[in-house]
């Protein structure tokens, strides 16, 4: 196991509670990410340091792009999308029959445009895994989840990665592009052993998975085995998500948190709730729209 020498760099004061979700639109050079429970969505142009947030009036799991200046969003019970050179909001659909205490957590679009994202459990296996459609379809491809969370893809499109934070577990499925299908469920990542949890995730163009762990000071990268292969020690225990991004896509930006942090706690990990980056020898995948 390697360790990274150096500790990422802190480039941007927020103080979030719970940043998730980060997001780079290669097209806009901009970055995108949410803070759960302070009802916002970020965008920060690294070029010009340059930083605004959207309120979008209630908890936002997560976002996707969805075309130009939009984005689609994972809200408590419902999907949106926001405008985000106005900030509007055009609600798209309601889930009703949710079950108490769930929201919509992680999420991200494949290659064919369908939005996937979960719906957060809070740890009881009441949570399930979506996929929505640009034809309007929503189907549920995975129940009894507890928090469903980082999710991803490799660069050939044949596995789909995907993690249950409670279980401190990293799945891995067969995937086709074609239909959007599932099969063949098996552990690949086990981290039952340890004191943290996986957060959010990103897969590079070597097929690496990038696992931020919450309760872990660290980002672990995984070969495509599922053997760790790096730690990037973080200076702040909750790590939430990370993305790669700028024009080559060889930084990696890192979201973090804050919340339920005891003052103690926060004194140890000043600085958590911040934006980081940190570059890197490899290269990130691009983000894919919303409705292809």
């Amino acid at each position: 196991m390697n360790v990274t020498p150096h500790l990422p760099k802190n480039i941007l004061t927020i103080r979030a509670r719970l940043a998730e979700a980060p997001c780079w639109i290669e097209e806009e050079q901009l970055l995108y990410w949410v803070d759960i429970y302070n009802h916002r969505v970020h965008q920060f142009n690294p070029a010009t340091n340059a930083h605004q947030f959207f309120d979008v009036g209630e908890v936002v799991g997560c976002i996707a792009p969805a075309g130009t200046h939009r984005l689609i969003m994972a809200q408590r019970r419902r999907l949106a999308f926001l405008d985000t050179r106005s900030g509007a909001i055009a609600p798209i659909l309601t889930i009703e029959d949710t079950p108490p205490d769930t929201r919509f957590n992680d999420g991200k679009c494949d290659a064919a445009g369908r939005f996937w994202f979960g719906l957060k459990g809070n740890n009881k296996p009441t949570g399930c895994l979506y996929r929505y459609d640009s034809n309007g379809s929503l189907q549920v491809l995975e129940t009894g989840l507890t928090i469903p969370n980082g999710l991803g893809w490799s660069p050939d499109w044949s596995t789909f990665y995907f993690t249950d934070s409670f279980l401190k577990t990293i799945y891995a499925y067969d995937f086709d592009l074609e239909s959007g299908s599932l099969a063949n469920r098996r552990v690949f990542i086990d981290l039952t052993a340890e004191t943290f949890e996986p957060d959010g995730l990103t897969i590079d163009r070597e097929g690496c998975i990038w696992s931020a762990m919450w309760n872990g000071w660290c980002i672990i990268r995984f070969d495509p085995d599922g053997k760790e292969m790096m730690r990037v020690k973080m200076p702040v225990v909750r790590p939430t998500s990370c993305t790669f991004g700028d024009r080559d896509l060889t930084t990696l930006y890192i979201t973090t948190a804050s919340v339920g942090l005891s003052e103690a706690e926060i004194q140890n990990s000043f600085y958590s709730g911040d934006l980081f980056s940190l570059p890197t020898s490899t290269s990130g995948l691009p983000a894919h729209h919303f409705g292809g």
